[in-house]
């Protein structure tokens, strides 16, 4: 990555630097190698570049805001969440470069939504006896008397905060508002399933004016990918869902089962479980998308994929093209994001119709 070359210290505010930066990220996720992941100088001078072209675009976000240029400046804030979200990708545990990687997130974020005249509202919701519930609404930027509407979910190793700051500047190009929620951690009573908790929620957007009810999706991350189907399955408000399918839920009992008695060997990476599929089929359109983000293999997702294709029912997939080293595996979160909300358009809104299956 070479300084120089990188388009990172000036915009225009029409939206082209953040497609460049977004573009020119995405090439350097393809370009990754095992090889060059494994070697800790590489990794560390990459996390100190990206930094950098944070920091350059929180300074001209700056500037832009004392000569009050409030779309540059909101633009140059998506840049530098952007870069953050990189450094979070290529970072481990215990890297000194991004121990303050959240609090850096946090300016970007109250910096973008001071410009953009933005309100993204905290969000809570009395469940009565049962307790509360607390999220994140994110308006469509480009505003319809009623927006369509995905309800994200994260997990305990995806935080509110990582998927707001990776999604926001993936949305803006849309026309859809986001409903962050965590579909962990919450103060109501853990007997309460967590489809139902997700029930609360859909109440309160169909009650939003600025929401079109008919177009209500689901997106799920990590466990939450499994919370999605779940809702998916039980409520049919849900106009679209990116989850699991119902694939995690048997995989994590035969897991369990596993260390409960010992018997059995781990899966080999990228091969089938050999599970049977889920017993009920999502009735709105399905994507699911391979590896970490759902915890699901490739083959177990295209078998799905075949069952519901069968019964002439809406499923696609994607694969990305995830580098593994010993460390973890790094995504290029740009393509798989531009995908998940190209997708979703194509469900809620008026975009083109995508192949059923797609490499990335």
């Amino acid at each position: 990555m070479e300084g120089d070359h990188w388009p990172h210290g000036s915009c225009d505010g029409a939206g082209q630097s953040l497609a460049r930066l977004r573009d020119r990220a995405s090439q350097f996720f393809e370009g990754l190698s095992v090889a060059e992941l494994a070697r800790e100088t590489h990794r560390h001078l990459w996390i100190s570049d990206w930094l950098r072209v944070s920091d350059d675009y929180r300074t001209l976000a700056e500037s832009a805001h004392q000569n009050r240029s409030a779309w540059v400046a909101r633009e140059a804030w998506l840049c530098s969440l952007t870069a953050l979200e990189v450094v979070r990708s290529l970072s481990c545990p215990g890297d000194v470069e991004s121990a303050g990687l959240a609090d850096e997130v946090g300016i970007s974020l109250r910096g973008f939504e001071a410009e953009a005249g933005l309100a993204i509202e905290r969000v809570k919701i009395d469940c009565f006896d049962q307790g509360a519930l607390a999220g994140f609404f994110l308006p469509a930027l480009r505003r319809e008397a009623s927006a369509p509407t995905v309800i994200c979910l994260s997990d305990e190793d995806i935080t509110l905060g990582s998927m707001m700051s990776r999604l926001l500047p993936a949305s803006l190009c849309g026309t859809m508002s986001l409903l962050l929620v965590d579909a962990g951690n919450s103060t109501v009573h853990r007997s309460f399933k967590p489809e139902h908790r997700l029930q609360y929620w859909l109440d309160y957007l169909e009650a939003r004016p600025d929401v079109d009810a008919r177009r209500i999706a689901i997106y799920g991350e990590g466990e939450g990918a499994c919370h999605a189907s779940r809702l998916a399955l039980s409520d049919r408000r849900i106009a679209a869902a990116v989850c699991d399918g119902g694939l995690l839920t048997p995989v994590m009992r035969r897991a369990s089962l596993r260390w409960m008695t010992g018997v059995g060997q781990a899966i080999p990476d990228g091969a089938s479980t050999g599970l049977l599929p889920p017993s009920r089929r999502l009735p709105c359109p399905l994507l699911m998308v391979v590896g970490s983000r759902s915890m699901i293999w490739e083959q177990d997702a295209l078998d799905l994929q075949a069952g519901y294709r069968q019964t002439g029912a809406d499923c696609s997939v994607v694969v990305p093209n995830n580098v593994r080293h010993p460390l973890g595996e790094v995504e290029n979160f740009i393509a798989v994001d531009d995908f998940v909300f190209e997708w979703l358009d194509s469900k809620l809104g008026s975009a083109r119709q995508l192949d059923p299956v797609t490499y990335l």
